[in-house]
């Protein structure tokens, strides 16, 4: 009975959010892209940028938006992909995410795009963060590794490696790593390197790592949901961007 009001709730919950999220079309060249902004755009605001995951945006990026401007801030989705070119299944979803990952200043392209749409919906332009989830959580650190223009990111169950061929650099902009403990796609390699890399560009820097979590813990939809955990994030995130945006 539990899963079943739970579902239910979700079901109901996406549907009202998608009511209140506006549609903002934006190009890359001749590429349209879709994005979503929240009810209150055209204020100025401190803005987020939300970064969906693999498959595009999704009821979890909605969910974020809502709750974000509740807080007080106007919240864009981001559209990586384009249209014509959204996921249909875990297949082509990790295809499409391998290829920005790989080409990182494409995906630091897109990301920028969405910041500029963010801005023009009244974000104040010296106080914008981004979020992302899973593969949106790698783009919030390449927001900080791209010296994009924003105060603070925070990469939530991101996957946090990268090419050790690329160089670290120096990084400006605060970073909040929330990962799960038990994600099989973060190796301790990959922790220890982030790590590394932080340090070596001399970033605000801070991972909180979540027990009994796998990958997708934050995500209702998902068999890996911890509510517990997915409650702490999240208000992990709030605290996080209260101390840098307001």
């Amino acid at each position: 009975m539990r899963t079943i009001l739970l579902a239910a709730c979700i079901m109901s919950t996406g549907t009202f959010f998608s009511q209140k999220l506006k549609t903002v079309s934006y190009q890359d060249g001749s590429q349209k892209l879709n994005g979503l902004v929240t009810s209150n755009a055209g204020k100025k605001l401190p803005g987020v940028l939300i970064l969906p995951a693999w498959k595009g945006i999704d009821d979890e990026a909605k969910t974020a938006a809502a709750e974000l401007e509740k807080q007080g801030y106007i919240a864009f989705i981001a559209d990586i992909y384009g249209e014509g070119n959204i996921p249909k299944d875990n297949a082509s979803a990790g295809k499409s995410a391998g290829y920005y990952k790989q080409n990182y200043e494409a995906y630091q392209k897109r990301i920028s795009l969405a910041l500029e749409e963010l801005k023009k919906n009244g974000a104040v332009a010296d106080k914008i963060a981004v979020i992302g989830y899973c593969f949106g959580g790698t783009g919030a650190l390449e927001s900080a590794r791209g010296s994009l223009p924003v105060v603070g990111v925070v990469s939530i169950h991101g996957s946090i490696g990268k090419d050790q061929t690329r160089k670290n650099g120096p990084i400006s902009t605060k970073i909040l790593v929330e990962n799960p403990a038990d994600d099989q796609g973060v190796t301790p390699e990959d922790y220890n390197n982030l790590i590394k890399e932080m340090n070596e560009g001399n970033a605000d820097w801070q991972i909180i790592t979540y027990a009994h979590s796998k990958h997708t813990f934050t995500d209702p939809k998902s068999p890996d949901y911890n509510e517990v955990m997915a409650k702490r994030a999240w208000n992990h995130t709030l605290m996080f961007l209260k101390e840098i945006l307001k």
